[in-house]
């Protein structure tokens, strides 16, 4: 597009205080910074909604956002529109990329920026004076207006280019739940043949995650506690045992003690020892405390177990489980970008796909409030529907 054919208005939903519905209102165009050609202007095609942005719009995630009215999203797509005079993207008009929250503007000079990878499992690190951790860095939808809206200026390095076979509204998807699943998984550092499990595995993360881990080799058992995340993730088990062969289960923890369900892995892989039964890494996706100890108790001696969720509260850590049984319990947040272009290649080339339900703009209140039925899979802000 034509720089000089662009609008000089757009549509977006404001949050105008906690606890508020969004409001659609007009706003100009956003502007590059002076001396930043790194940036980009995109016009959305898609907005994905994710949990941040509802315990964000709820106050608790202080001091977040900086100010009202904000606009939120922090994974979306769009197409390349405009770049400044003096750019160095590699992007050019027309392109389509996804976009996750960080890192906008980071500083290049902190310690997190000043970091080169020293390997190709460090999942962190970018190099060349950008960090998705850099301090000092914008973070759409968060500390920085986010992607609910027609257009937004975005850093050429956070963002990846999407293969014509992804597309702009499962982009949008994958741009914080696809990569945060993704780098929680490699977190576990496992092998292919070994088992990890999936607390929450209807959600948003979850739904996306029994898909990665799977055909990334992995036996996985997925466990959730409600009829309708229990269904989406049921259906997408079925089809990767049936259709690709792949070990995949599904827990009720409602009605199935983990215990159990070890005994039976024990009886299943011919083993005995207590020690030697389970899961070799559990990923905590709920703010659950009722999820971290079943997961936790899934686990064989010298597991891991990587938390995903931060509730207000905190997690209790039970010291027998890290001392007599040497668990380890590490955070993940998000990846690199080198790990987001992995995921999104990963993705494109192994057909995983994010359930979705789509909404026009004008209807995120609709989506907000079927968003917390908690019926799972993932709703997104399609910016081509009119109803």
């Amino acid at each position: 597009m034509d720089s000089s054919m662009l609008p000089n208005e757009m549509k977006a939903q404001i949050l105008p205080s906690f606890n508020a519905p969004y409001r659609l209102t007009t706003l100009p165009l956003p502007s590059f910074t002076a001396d930043s050609p790194h940036e980009m202007l995109v016009r959305v095609l898609a907005a994905s909604y994710c949990h941040t942005d509802l315990v964000l719009a709820q106050g608790q995630m202080p001091p977040f956002p900086p100010s009202f009215p904000h606009i939120g999203c922090h994974e979306f797509s769009g197409v390349v529109v405009s770049l400044p005079e003096h750019s160095s993207s590699q992007y050019r008009i027309g392109d389509r990329v996804g976009v996750p929250g960080r890192s906008f503007r980071p500083c290049g000079k902190c310690f997190e920026c000043s970091r080169e990878p020293d390997n190709d499992k460090n999942i962190y690190v970018d190099g060349g004076g950008y960090s998705v951790y850099c301090t000092s860095a914008g973070n759409h939808g968060i500390s920085t207006p986010g992607g609910f809206r027609e257009f937004a200026i975005v850093d050429s390095r956070q963002v990846t280019s999407l293969p014509d076979s992804i597309s702009a509204v499962q982009g949008a998807s994958l741009m914080c739940a696809g990569l945060t699943i993704y780098a929680a998984i490699k977190n576990c550092g496992l092998e292919r043949g070994q088992k990890v499990g999936i607390m929450g595995c209807g959600g948003g993360l979850g739904h996306l995650g029994l898909q990665f881990a799977a055909k990334m080799g992995l036996g996985v058992i997925g466990v959730d506690v409600a009829d309708e995340p229990l269904r989406v993730s049921g259906e997408i088990a079925e089809t990767l045992r049936q259709k690709e062969g792949l070990s995949v289960r599904i827990v009720d923890a409602r009605i199935s003690r983990a215990e159990d369900i070890v005994q039976e892995m024990g009886k299943e892989d011919q083993r005995q020892d207590r020690s030697n039964m389970g899961l070799d890494a559990v990923i905590v996706l709920p703010e659950s405390q009722r999820a971290m100890d079943y997961g936790i108790s899934f686990l064989r001696a010298h597991g891991r177990c990587i938390l995903v969720s931060f509730p207000a509260n905190g997690f209790h850590i039970s010291a027998r489980d890290v001392v007599f049984r040497d668990i380890s319990i590490r955070g993940s947040l998000v990846g690199s970008n080198r790990m987001l272009r992995e995921m999104v290649m990963f993705a494109a080339e192994h057909n995983v796909q994010a359930r979705i339900k789509s909404y026009p703009l004008k209807k995120l209140n609709d989506l907000v409030l079927e968003y917390k039925k908690g019926k799972g899979g993932k709703l997104v802000i399609d910016m081509s529907l009119d109803d």
